[in-house]
C-alpha cells in the first residue's frame, strides 16, 4: 500500500493536525473516547467541554463542517435508540410535551447521545486527517502485532473492491427485475451475498498464493515509512 492509497472518509490538507504524527493521534483519541466513557452522566458541562474540544480541533483541521456532518449520519441507529429509551425504561416518570416519560431513561438517553456523539465526532475527525497508510504506520509505532497491521491493511485495501462488486451485483438484480430493498427478493439478496462472500474468501486465498509466490515471509515490505518509525526487525524464512 502505498503514499498516495486514500480513502473516502479522508479530507486533504496540510493543516498542523494533518501533519501530526499519526500515532499520537490514535493515542489522543483513545485517552478522550476511555475520558468521556468514564465520565458520569450527570456532570453535563464536562460534556459541553468536550464538544468545544472537537471543534477547536475542527477548526484547525480546516476540515469543513458539513463534510463531517453528512458523515454523522452513520450515528443513526444510535440517537433511534436513545429516543426509545425514556419510553422503555422504568423508574419516577416526568410529564414532557404531554408524554410521560421514564425519568433515569431520560438521563440514560441523554449519556448515549452524547457520548456516542462525541465519540463519531472525535473518530470521523481523526479519519479525515489521517490516511490509512498513516495510520497503519502508527499502529506499528504503537507495537500492535504485524499480523493484525497486515489483515487491518488489506481490508482498508480491498474494501473499495469488494463495495464495486456488491454494487454490480445489485445492479445485475436490479436490471432483472429483482428489488433487494423488498421484502419478497430477500432470500434473492441472501444468496448473493453469501456468492460475495464466497467470491471474496476466494480472492484472499488468490492474493496469498501470490504473496507466497513472491517471497512472503509473514513480513510486509512497507514501501512507506515515516522517518521517525524504526525499522522492523530483519527475520529469516
Amino acid at each position: 500500500m502505498g503514499a498516495g492509497h486514500g480513502h473516502r472518509l479522508h479530507y486533504h490538507g496540510h493543516s498542523s493536525v494533518h501533519r501530526a504524527p499519526a500515532h499520537l493521534k490514535i493515542a489522543a483519541l483513545v485517552a478522550f473516547m476511555l475520558t468521556v466513557v468514564a465520565t458520569p452522566r450527570e456532570w453535563y458541562p464536562v460534556f459541553g467541554g468536550y464538544l468545544l474540544i472537537l471543534l477547536v480541533v475542527v477548526a484547525v483541521s480546516k476540515v469543513p463542517v458539513v463534510y463531517i456532518a453528512k458523515r454523522m449520519v452513520i450515528e443513526t441507529p444510535f440517537v433511534l435508540f436513545a429516543v426509545l429509551v425514556p419510553f422503555v425504561a422504568e423508574g419516577p416518570t416526568i410529564e414532557v410535551l404531554g408524554m410521560t416519560l421514564s425519568e433515569p431513561g431520560l438521563v440514560a438517553a441523554w449519556g448515549l447521545l452524547a457520548k456516542g456523539t462525541l465519540g463519531v465526532l472525535a473518530s470521523l475527525t481523526f479519519a479525515a486527517t489521517t490516511e490509512p497508510v498513516h495510520i497503519l504506520a502508527g499502529l506499528r509505532r504503537l507495537r500492535m502485532p504485524d499480523l493484525m497491521v497486515q489483515i487491518m491493511g488489506f481490508m482498508i485495501r480491498y474494501l473499495d473492491v469488494v463495495t464495486a462488486e456488491m454494487g454490480r451485483m445489485i445492479l445485475g438484480m436490479r436490471s432483472r427485475g429483482c428489488n433487494p430493498r423488498s421484502p419478497r427478493h430477500w432470500p434473492t439478496l441472501a444468496r448473493s451475498l453469501g456468492a460475495l462472500f464466497i467470491r471474496s474468501y476466494e480472492r484472499g486465498e488468490r492474493v496469498h498464493l501470490a504473496m507466497l509466490s513472491r517471497g512472503y515471509t509473514g513480513v510486509m515490505p512497507y514501501l512507506y515509512r515515516p522517518v521517525h518509525e524504526p525499522h522492523p526487525p530483519p527475520t529469516g524464512r
